[in-house]
């Protein structure tokens, strides 16, 4: 009460968001309670038939399933490989950069590609990859090489859907990042100075030694969304031509709301988040048997 009273303000403030996650977050588990039932919006959750695990053994069975999880994987893990490196290794980059107008005006511009609405990133990629009028293949046609199909043919749209991701993720990633090296105490260069290390090896040897348990604690929850995705990103840069890896768990998820099989998709994010957390969960464990402080 003591505080209450001395920071009523912030509290005050905090009451709106508080507000919004308990509706939005904590209300909502009532609606878990649909991937049980034979689900009838006329009927709504008391009149619907309880019908157990069946809706899941629906799920299992339906033969996109298992396309949507392999794909989920893919898409993910290919983010991991090369998403998750990204934020660290131009934070470290921004870190040696010693001209302060520079610095800022170049993390400015990394930074912006995150507040970009992927229907915009979607129709800038299409008018910068399309095959017979974008950019790209018109410099590669002035090269005197044929166009290349980035987003019509599937193993281009993979790479292409990586690639855009890594440009769109990894500037806002490096804020953490940042944060953390600007806590590293200063004494610790000063000592790597002193025994002879050079830059890259004072980053080697201090710096990332040091931001160790961050990195760490962004791979955890990075792992959590494994079997998660962006619908977003998917939608924007879909195509009828280029088919096979745009089958994912979210996707799927949004196709059968639409077509009212609501207790399917309710199953359907019930695995995906149950899956995550125990992804989450797990990876936290190894983490702490590895000496790291984890995140739970």
């Amino acid at each position: 009460m003591y505080y209450l009273k001395r920071d009523w303000q912030l509290y005050a403030l905090m009451l709106l968001p508080m507000v919004f996650i308990i509706v939005f977050k904590y209300f909502a588990y009532t609606g878990l309670s649909v991937a049980f039932l034979d689900y009838k919006i006329g009927k709504g959750y008391a009149g619907s038939k309880f019908v157990g695990l069946k809706i899941f053994e629906k799920v299992f069975k339906h033969r996109d399933f298992t396309k949507a999880v392999v794909n989920t994987l893919l898409l993910n893990v290919l983010d991991l490989i090369f998403s998750f490196p990204m934020p660290i290794i131009l934070a470290l980059l921004l870190n040696e950069i010693r001209v302060k107008w520079f610095k800022r005006t170049t993390q400015t511009l990394l930074y912006l590609p995150h507040f970009l609405s992927w229907v915009v990133i979607g129709a800038v990629a299409y008018q910068m990859f399309a095959t017979q009028s974008g950019v790209v293949n018109a410099l590669i046609a002035n090269a005197g090489k044929s166009p290349i199909p980035f987003l019509q043919e599937d193993g281009w749209w993979l790479f292409s859907y990586v690639l855009i991701g890594v440009w769109q993720t990894m500037g806002w990633g490096t804020i953490i990042y940042l944060a953390a090296i600007t806590n590293v105490n200063s004494e610790l260069y000063e000592a790597a100075k002193v025994d002879g290390a050079n830059r890259w090896q004072q980053c080697l040897h201090v710096t990332l030694p040091c931001i160790r348990s961050t990195i760490v604690v962004m791979l955890i929850m990075q792992l959590g969304k494994l079997m998660g995705g962006s619908f977003e990103r998917i939608v924007a840069l879909s195509n009828a031509k280029a088919t096979e890896f745009t089958t994912t768990i979210p996707v799927l998820v949004y196709k059968w709301f639409q077509g009212n099989k609501f207790s399917e998709s309710t199953a359907l994010g019930l695995f995906q988040s149950v899956i995550g957390v125990i992804l989450v969960i797990a990876s936290d464990r190894v983490a702490k048997k590895l000496g790291e402080d984890g995140l739970l």
